[in-house]
Parts: C-alpha cells; structure tokens; sequence
C-alpha cells in the first residue's frame, strides 16, 4: 500500500502542471480561432456586399442557387471548425487526466478501509479471550460449607477451571484487580472485590466479611493445610492475643 500512496502522491504532483499547459493551450487555440472568426466574418461581409453590387449592376443572376461564398471563407470556416473540435479534445483530456486521479483515489480508499477492516478481524481473533467464570457460588450462604475438605474448590468444569486459574495467576501473579467483565448480580469476593474465578479459599473466621480468596490474591499455591485466615482476620487474631 505505501507504494500505491508513493505512486499516486507523485502522479498528483505532476497534475498541476500538465493542466497548466493543456490551459495555455486552449488559451492559444481560443486566441486563434477568435482571429478567424472575426477575419472570415470580414471577407462574407465583404463578398456579400460584392454580390448585392453585382445583382443591382446585373453582373449576377440573382439566383440564390448560384451564390456561394469563395473558397477562401469556407476554409476559414472549416478551420475554425477544425480549432473548435481541438479545443474540445483538449478539454475532454483534461477532465479525463482529473477524473483518473480521482478513480485511483477512491481505489486506494477502498483498499485502505479493507485492510483496517481485516487488521481489527485479525485483532479481535488474536485477542485473549477474557476469564470465564468457572466457579458456582450462591454467594454468602456457603460459609456453612467450610472446613478442610469443602475450603479449596475449583469450578464446575475442571478442564475449565484449571485453564481459568492458568490464565488468572499469568495475568495477576500479584493479585491486582483484573479488569474482568462483572454481572451486576454476581457477588463479589476477595481482596480485589472480583468475581470468583479459578482456585479459592475460605477463610475460617466465620465473622470474615470476604470470606472467600483468589490464591494469587493471598499468595497461595496450595492448599493450605489447618486453619487459614485472611490477612485481615489473621491481623485481628494477632491484636486479641496480644491483650
């Protein structure tokens, strides 16, 4: 394509000046054909008068058959006809050599716009698919499901939950917000108020007000063994037994 834009700018370029020149001339030729006109308008004002002199003296028949202009007029005539036509070429070239100009313009728009079309295809075939939600929550009622056996959990799916956390903990190992898409009626979890995704784990303080983690979040790779509480519950637990 920059070829094209290349190619074309250059052409565009020279368009000024081959107009100049085919102006000048139909200038010239308008000059000249001027010229003739008003020369040959002389010479059949002229014969006309020698013909009504002629009738009037009875040198001519006054046969309207027989009258015709010399042949010096007609060619006059004939050449003005002749410029007229060049005149007319000239124009029809240059609205032609505009016109072409115009054409390749629209060509290269055309292509352009498909090629931007194409490229945002492309995009939106490359691009990272977002995180499905993969986990199944009723939301705070399944705090009553803690303990070591119901505390870790993945999705519904296992293929498409451990493809889930794959994806989450590339995106987030440090477990800042992620910029997934939220229905307003799902609840939220976690430090970084999202949606659950991937692995989770629940905290064992049953006043916790999350209740329940991303592992990357927390910096979890496993299940945790014992009890495990959040960084805030945890935080309250250390004050309370330091009293």
């Amino acid at each position: 394509m920059s070829f094209f834009i290349d190619e074309f700018q250059a052409d565009l370029e020279a368009l000024p000046n081959i107009l100049q020149k085919k102006y000048a001339l139909m200038r010239d030729l308008d000059k000249s054909l001027q010229e003739i006109v008003r020369q040959n308008e002389q010479r059949c004002d002229q014969e006309i008068e020698d013909i009504k002199r002629g009738v009037t003296a009875g040198n001519i028949t006054p046969d309207t058959s027989l009258i015709r202009f010399s042949d010096e007029a007609l060619d006059e005539q004939k050449h003005s006809i002749r410029i007229a036509d060049e005149k007319v070429a000239l124009a029809i070239q240059a609205y032609d050599l505009v016109d072409s100009h115009i054409q390749q313009l629209d060509q290269y728009l055309k292509k352009s716009g498909e090629e931007l079309r194409r490229e945002r295809e492309n995009m939106a075939a490359t691009a990272p698919s977002q995180i499905p939600d993969g986990t199944t929550k009723s939301g705070k009622s399944e705090s009553g499901r803690r303990g070591r056996k119901n505390r870790t959990r993945l999705g519904t799916a296992a293929a498409s939950a451990a493809a889930t956390e794959v994806a989450a903990t590339a995106a987030n190992p440090t477990g800042m917000e992620l910029d997934l898409p939220v229905d307003p009626n799902e609840p939220t979890y976690c430090l970084c108020n999202q949606v659950s995704y991937g692995e989770m784990v629940a905290c064992d303080n049953p006043d916790c007000k999350i209740e329940w983690f991303h592992f990357g979040c927390v910096d979890l790779k496993d299940q945790p063994k014992g009890k495990w509480y959040c960084p805030d519950c945890a935080a309250l637990r250390n004050r309370r037994k330091g009293r």
